[in-house]
């Protein structure tokens, strides 16, 4: 009975374990540390997975757009989408913020419980995570709350900051990323 025990508890880790680096697409193969610190974040726990991936800043013109994300997170998560935050002092230096100040506005503000991670430390070009996004969509975010939408085969689309988050060109994507196999 013990050793059925152990094997049981062995499988049930080897299943809740995240994808290996080996089996984790190149534009996941990232770990960032959370907003509000603890343990660092895998986006390799999003292969598989349709993922919406956003720069954001708490004193632009387009800040309102995290209610939209947060509304896409909430009605498309349990269909496999995962919306990610990463905020960004790059234009306007509009996020001049810390990673305490940034949590706190986006949970007060707009409810956010999407999964937010550390202000970038380097410019988005220069950011590896960011350098594969520009290089495989063949665009650049030009100002805040550009996004990625990354489908389940790791292929990239680019959509500007001007595309909102429930607006009908964002959600075709996501629904028929979502749709496809």
């Amino acid at each position: 009975m013990r050793a059925l025990i152990f094997t049981l508890g062995l499988l049930a880790g080897l299943v809740a374990q995240p994808a290996s680096a080996e089996s984790c697409a190149a534009p996941l193969n990232h770990t960032f540390n959370p907003l509000l610190g603890g343990k660092p974040a895998s986006l390799c726990q999003y292969t598989g997975k349709v993922l919406l991936v956003v720069n954001t800043a708490s004193q632009c013109g387009y800040t309102y757009q995290y209610e939209g994300l947060e509304k896409l997170y909430r009605k498309y998560r349990d269909r496999g989408l995962a919306v990610v935050g990463f905020p960004a002092n790059d234009f306007g230096a509009q996020e001049p913020g810390s990673n305490q100040q940034i949590a706190e506005f986006c949970k007060v503000n707009f409810g956010v419980s999407f999964p937010m991670f550390e202000k970038l430390a380097t410019p988005i070009p220069r950011n590896p995570f960011y350098s594969q996004l520009i290089a495989a969509s063949g665009r650049a975010p030009r100002w805040n709350f550009h996004k990625y939408l990354i489908d389940k085969s790791g292929r990239i689309a680019s959509f500007d900051s001007n595309v909102e988050p429930g607006g009908a060109e964002l959600t075709a994507a996501i629904e028929k990323a979502l749709a496809a196999r």
